[in-house]
């Protein structure tokens, strides 16, 4: 068997491992092993494309001394993420998902940019117009800088820093995106028409820079999750993209699962909010001005206790727990996971009702949960859990906001009108822990805190399960 026989079966081998490793991380069960058998396939696929005759050619053109810079970068590389992935706290996962996505792009744009280069400086005439390498390098490069700029906006926005924390909400946006999204396609046309003159493909990579940070400034905090989900899409496109260029099968066939992957999670994420991905882009959720909400909880709102809700608990007999991004802020899931089994001692039947986008990213909930070593199977979707609620004897609330916000059923003109919640007012008691009335993503404020059956208590969220735990157990 020859050597590019062998390569060959290598690519199909690291190509079957993605298949099979997406299929694994589509459950919580399976993910971890997924996640093993993807890295398998990745380091199969980056050995076989190093033992390819042009690449070998490429690397020693000038000297063995290449490989070993490329050992050394695959070195600082590997350490880097390893440290990213061991240091960066639980809370802080979308925001690194948002960089690696970013790094994506920005990867697939430079070798992109490098092959560009290679070719014309190899080639003794201009290299021929509108080919296949042309215009997947011209496509490369702009999908690759709208993934990198776009997602370090998206980053900013979910660090919450000051220059970001707030949308722009210039009325002349959509005609500064208009006219960016003009001129990439004139320079895009300029790329396929006259691949040899490199600096239009730079001058593209910067221009979709720009388009990215415009595209993304504007959406507001309640969107992120389905934004994330739509820039790992668009770095999934931009390393398929990449694969044309340097005519490598198995970077097609990685970066058209994660992208296809991205938009089917972008769909499902805009189906969980009502929203569509038009309204998402260009509509600004999260950018209207709040209602008054002296209006909705002015002497409405019931603050209790620990010891009065422990009182509430005691004859508890079903009990749902809603987790949000204020529980992943406090990291309070070990002390929820106290608190159930402190329940289920005195023989209540406790529950967690998991919304789609509760959190920042798809599945944050989950994750933060089972590192809590919480059963799988006491996580409920909402529409499996949403019609138990009138039976439930106490909803538990913890740092979510909008997706438990009634408006979302009973007010035609809210920003989150018609977003599917869970129905957690329907429960016969409802305690909501949070550290104040603040608004959530969507900047509303929610008449959930100021219902007749509902129990606010204000505290920290780990603290506040912890003395809740106490006085249950006092009790």
């Amino acid at each position: 068997m020859s050597s590019q026989a062998l390569i060959n079966l290598a690519y199909l081998a690291a190509s079957m491992l993605f298949i099979v490793a997406f299929k694994l991380m589509t459950g919580p069960r399976t993910a971890v092993r997924g996640n093993y058998l993807g890295a398998a396939g990745m380091v199969i696929a980056i050995l076989a494309a190093c033992c390819e005759g042009p690449v070998v050619a490429r690397l020693t053109s000038v000297g063995s001394g290449n490989l070993v810079w490329l050992a050394i970068a695959a070195a600082i590389g590997s350490v880097i993420g390893a440290v990213m992935a061991l240091k960066y706290p639980m809370t802080g996962m979308p925001q690194m998902v948002a960089l690696l996505n970013g790094f994506g792009g920005a990867a697939s744009a430079i070798v992109a940019g490098a092959e560009l280069w290679n070719a014309a400086s190899a080639a003794e005439v201009p290299l021929p117009a509108w080919t296949q390498f042309a215009i997947a390098t011209a496509f490369t490069g702009l999908i690759g800088a709208v993934t990198l700029w776009g997602s370090f906006v998206a980053f900013a926005k979910l660090e919450e820093l000051p220059r970001f924390k707030k949308a722009w909400t210039d009325p002349n946006r959509h005609w500064i995106n208009l006219a960016l999204a003009a001129a990439t396609l004139l320079l895009i046309w300029g790329v396929c028409s006259h691949p040899s003159w490199i600096l239009l493909y730079w001058l593209l990579v910067i221009v979709g820079s720009a388009l990215g940070c415009t595209l993304t400034m504007p959406i507001g905090g309640a969107d992120m999750p389905v934004v994330i989900c739509l820039l790992n899409s668009y770095s999934g496109l931009a390393a398929a993209a990449a694969g044309f260029v340097i005519d490598n099968s198995v970077l097609v066939i990685a970066g058209s699962l994660v992208g296809a992957s991205g938009l089917i999670l972008t769909a499902i994420m805009c189906q969980a909010m009502n929203r569509s991905l038009t309204g998402v882009l260009f509509g600004g959720l999260g950018t209207t001005t709040a209602a008054n909400a002296d209006d909705v909880y002015a002497g409405k709102v019931k603050s209790a206790s620990a010891e009065e809700i422990a009182m509430v608990l005691e004859g508890a007999e079903r009990v749902v727990i809603v987790p949000g991004y204020g529980l992943a802020v406090a990291q309070a899931q070990h002390a929820v996971r106290e608190l159930a089994n402190a329940l289920e001692k005195r023989g209540a039947t406790v529950e967690y009702a998991i919304h789609p986008v509760a959190g920042r990213m798809p599945g944050h909930m989950n994750v933060l949960l089972a590192e809590a070593d919480i059963p799988y199977e006491k996580l409920r979707e909402m529409d499996d859990i949403n019609p138990t609620f009138p039976e439930t004897d106490v909803a538990i609330v913890i740092g979510a906001n909008d997706v438990v916000n009634p408006a979302a059923r009973t007010d035609p003109q809210s920003p989150i009108a018609g977003m599917p919640i869970l129905d957690v007012d329907k429960a016969k008691t409802v305690v909501v822990v949070k550290r104040s009335l603040s608004p959530g993503f969507a900047g509303i404020p929610n008449p959930l805190f100021a219902a007749d059956n509902t129990l606010m208590y204000f505290a920290d969220g780990k603290k506040a399960i912890l003395d809740l735990t106490a006085a249950l157990q006092r009790g």
